[in-house]
């Protein structure tokens, strides 16, 4: 056995990791505050606080999934224009990897409305560390906190 075997053996074993692709929105309102809602009751790591999104359908780009989940989770509507990709998150649960961009939104039509999740705050930036997030969120906030202040 060659040297450098094993690791492709691993590597092609690593490739067999499902991969699921979720858009998330930090919304932040006029006062620099940014949106967080709790997971509903009966889903996985429910009670936790997450930035408002989902998961990317197939055949769909990451902004319509924004747009079609911020119209379905919180009642407003977002134009594409007012989305700005920011950073993103890569983070490996026990059952599937999730790779996570964030955009940022400060302009959107309606008001916020809790209408999927448990409760909605608006928090600064450095006040998110203050409730319980998903693995996949946390990573998510020293960009907020850079780009918006604490």
């Amino acid at each position: 056995m060659r040297p450098d075997q094993g690791v492709c053996r691993d590597q092609r074993r690593l490739s067999l990791v499902k991969i699921t692709l979720v858009a998330a929105c930090a919304l932040v309102d006029g006062d620099g505050r940014v949106l967080v809602a709790q997971r509903p009751e009966g889903k996985a790591l429910a009670g936790l606080w997450e930035f408002p999104g989902g998961k990317v359908e197939a055949g769909e780009r990451p902004e319509e999934t924004l747009i079609r989940e911020l119209q379905e989770e919180l009642g407003i509507t977002v134009k594409e224009a007012c989305l700005a990709p920011l950073t993103f998150a890569s983070h490996a649960y026990e059952s599937f990897h999730l790779l996570m961009p964030l955009w940022i939104c400060r302009r959107w039509e309606g008001v916020v409305q809790r209408k999927e999740h448990q409760a909605l705050q608006w928090l600064r930036p450095a006040r998110l560390r203050d409730v319980p997030m998903p693995p996949a969120d946390e990573p998510l906030i020293p960009a907020l906190i850079d780009l918006i202040g604490p």
